[in-house]
């Protein structure tokens, strides 16, 4: 491989390290958005699935692990050296390895997830009490912003502790329905039990299973480009690193001099 050849390859890879070196500050940020998060849905599967927090600190790691042999791909690139190339090419064959069986326990293990998701949610209407957690005010934003009552259906509800056992007619203050009984001015109530003045709650009757679900969908669209376009940054890494560390071995060899 001529000079010129072996120049662009460098700069070539050195290029494509910078993008994965940035791939993986996104897959460690949504690490860290998931661990952090409390406004949203991720919030309350957080919560109560310790499947998820690991699942966190994982993508955390990952995310972490890639920047770090980012840098080493853009070092080893620049100054040509052999071991440290042939290191990066063994730790992003590793790292596309478990990516990929990452996938694939994730794609065979769906129906579990959603039946852990919807065990969560029911498990928070159950023991629901308006106060201060986490998994309470998140689940009470995603019903008000969503309009949806419970995770079926409102009638979720009516398995929770507090409203079974209370004397008056309760119900979740973040189910209400605007048309159907306007707040009054100064009644800022949006999160807790609120007392309804009639047996039927005025609250929205779809549950917030479908708009959920969607919701996750489409988060899952922008993990899933954002692994692909990883793993392809991965793969012509690694092509362009192979190239390199052999061409760096000729070029030493024909250095040697001849007597």
């Amino acid at each position: 491989m001529g000079k010129g050849c072996i120049t662009a390859t460098k700069y070539f890879l050195f290029l494509f390290n910078l993008l994965f070196f940035l791939f993986g500050a996104l897959i460690m940020g949504f690490g860290l958005w998931i661990l952090l998060d409390n406004q949203s849905f991720i919030a309350v599967l957080q919560e109560e699935s310790n499947t998820l927090k690991v699942a966190s600190y994982m993508l955390i790691g990952v995310g972490g692990l890639s920047m770090l042999m980012g840098f080493l791909g853009c070092v080893g690139s620049i100054y040509e050296i052999r071991c440290l190339l042939g290191l990066y090419f063994t730790c992003l064959l590793l790292i596309l390895i478990a990516q990929v069986t990452a996938g694939v326990l994730v794609y065979f293990q769906r129906d579990l997830l959603k039946q852990e998701m919807a065990s969560i949610v029911n498990n928070i209407t159950v023991h629901y009490t308006g106060e201060n957690k986490t998994a309470d005010v998140a689940w009470d934003y995603i019903q008000k912003t969503i309009q949806c009552c419970g995770w079926t259906d409102p009638g979720n509800w009516t398995d929770n502790i507090k409203i079974k056992n209370s004397s008056e007619i309760l119900f979740p203050c973040s189910c209400r329905n605007d048309s159907i009984s306007p707040q009054q001015p100064g009644d800022l109530q949006m999160t807790g039990l609120c007392e309804s003045e009639t047996p039927q709650w005025p609250i929205y009757s779809k549950g917030c299973v479908t708009s959920v679900e969607d919701w996750l969908l489409n988060n899952c669209g922008v993990i899933l480009g954002i692994c692909i376009g990883v793993a392809v940054v991965e793969l012509l890494g690694m092509i362009l690193a192979m190239c390199l560390c052999k061409s760096v071995l000729q070029e030493d060899y024909t250095k040697v001099p001849r007597y």
